[in-house]
């Protein structure tokens, strides 16, 4: 599936040059008041229920839509509601909801798909509106793209009066998101340890879910920006550079076991230890399949090719354990996971995906998982990861304008893929290539106008050779 950038002319009353508008698989994303409008967001989601309407037999499409807790939300969220009813859907309005929670209320109400509008963890100018199928899942790549053209020929199946769908509204999904996450781990054993625990939620989705699993699980929280104002209190990106804040509470706190951040959807988590050191995204994945597989024996994880090499040396400690690679994407994650049978797979960026809880990447899942994997070894956490295998990872990041643009994409690629000769390269999203103990993944980014490159290799210098090595091969440094 590929991505598409439009350039679409600002509204009255924004003033945003160049604003772009993001369509790919993961549904589209825009700058708030000049490409991201009530007005795009209801088309948008026409298009996505007139295709609906061609799929269900016998009655109108249902579906959900939920919207993370930027201030945007709410408007786009009715937008998104209106457009659907428009078109002859049943729509049930969840509020400010978690992007898995929606996913959960998909299968709980017996729903044809859901949209939850959010821009995950791009800053609070963005906001997106992402379309999820009956199994909660982005749809598969020759849906969106049929999505994209309805959308972009406004070819909308609208209804007269009496078709119109319905819309009503339900402020249960935490509750009962909260609860499918509480059933896959040993609630008691977590109870029975009254971890000190904080969280910030960046005061978006995640906070009332957050703050309602911890409690259940008798953490004595310290709730960091839980309230969803909308208004970011720091860079939303579940990154080091972006969590000084909470590193520094835990750090001085004395007390803490552990730190959580999660993203404004509450798909990813971040984890700082109870000294306040930041373990990083790519450990979340690692510690919550080391739990599963402690429970549950070795099988296949599925993870994403930026995924770090710490998750293949930790399914190598048990019979049958093995990692399958897919492309970047949760769907993408997700097929590798139905194809293989697995229990549990992500992504580096600090997703973790649990099929009995739902199918997409869920910050709730993650916390329980991980808190029952300390409840268990009894070590502090500084202690579980310190024995965890140690890669140096690099992360980097262009403006695709400032490498020439999309069109320029093609030949970086394959400069990089011809670079090493002895290298192992894998092309099912960008490039990859294996060189040694080494890799590096050349990608552009299906959410954002920009090229990624992440690194690994067993010590800094190692990994910011064959990063910076790359970046001089494709023209991009």
């Amino acid at each position: 599936m590929r991505s598409f950038v439009r350039r679409t002319p600002p509204t009255a009353g924004v003033t945003v040059p160049d604003a772009p508008l993001m369509l790919s698989i993961s549904g589209a994303r825009g700058i708030v008041g000049a490409t991201m409008t009530p007005e795009i967001v209801a088309r948008y989601a026409g298009a996505f229920g007139s295709l609906l309407r061609e799929t269900v037999e016998d009655r109108p499409p249902r579906l959900v839509v939920g919207h993370d807790g930027r201030r945007s939300g709410s408007c786009l969220a009715s937008a998104a509601a209106a457009g659907l009813a428009g078109v002859g859907c049943e729509v049930t309005l969840l509020g400010v909801s978690t992007t898995p929670t929606v996913g959960v209320m998909i299968r709980e109400l017996e729903c044809d798909g859901g949209i939850n509008v959010t821009a995950s963890h791009n800053p609070i100018e963005w906001n997106g509106i992402k379309c999820l199928d009956a199994d909660g899942l982005a749809p598969p790549g020759p849906v969106a793209e049929e999505i994209i053209a309805r959308f972009e020929g406004s070819r909308l199946d609208r209804m007269a009066g009496a078709d119109c769908g319905r819309i009503q509204h339900r402020d249960d999904g935490s509750r009962i998101h909260v609860d499918k996450v509480l059933s896959i781990v040993d609630v008691e054993l977590i109870r029975s340890k009254r971890f000190r625990v904080f969280l910030d939620s960046v005061a978006a989705s995640g906070g009332p879910a957050g703050r309602m699993l911890l409690e259940a699980l008798g953490c004595d929280l310290v709730h960091l920006h839980g309230e969803p104002t909308g208004i970011f209190p720091h860079t939303p990106e579940p990154t080091e550079a972006n969590l000084t804040e909470l590193a520094s509470a835990v750090a001085a706190d004395g007390n803490a076991a552990i730190g959580f951040a999660q993203d404004p959807d509450a798909d990813r988590l971040a984890i700082v230890d109870g000294a306040g050191r930041y373990i990083g995204e790519e450990r979340t994945l690692v510690l919550a399949a080391l739990r599963m597989m402690q429970r549950h024996g070795g099988g296949p994880v599925a993870a994403n090719l930026s995924t770090s090499r710490m998750i293949d040396d930790v399914c190598a400690g048990f019979e049958g354990g093995r990692v399958i690679r897919t492309a970047v994407g949760e769907a993408n994650v997700v097929q590798g996971i139905r194809a293989h049978e697995g229990r549990i797979g992500g992504e580096g960026n600090g997703g973790v995906i649990v099929p009995e809880v739902c199918f997409i990447r869920d910050s709730l899942s993650a916390m329980a998982i991980v808190l029952e994997l300390l409840a268990d070894d009894g070590r502090t956490l500084a202690a579980v990861v310190d024995e965890l295998p140690k890669y140096s990872m690099i992360k980097r990041k262009w403006d695709l304008s400032s490498v020439g643009g999309k069109s320029a994409v093609p030949k970086i690629l394959k400069k990089v893929a011809k670079h090493w000769p002895e290298g192992r390269v894998d092309d099912v999203d960008g490039v990859r290539v294996d060189v040694g103990d080494a890799w590096v993944h050349v990608r552009p980014s299906n959410t954002e106008p920009i090229i990624r490159l992440i690194a690994e290799a067993p010590t800094d210098e190692a990994a910011a050779a064959i990063a910076d090595e790359a970046a001089a091969v494709a023209g991009i440094s």
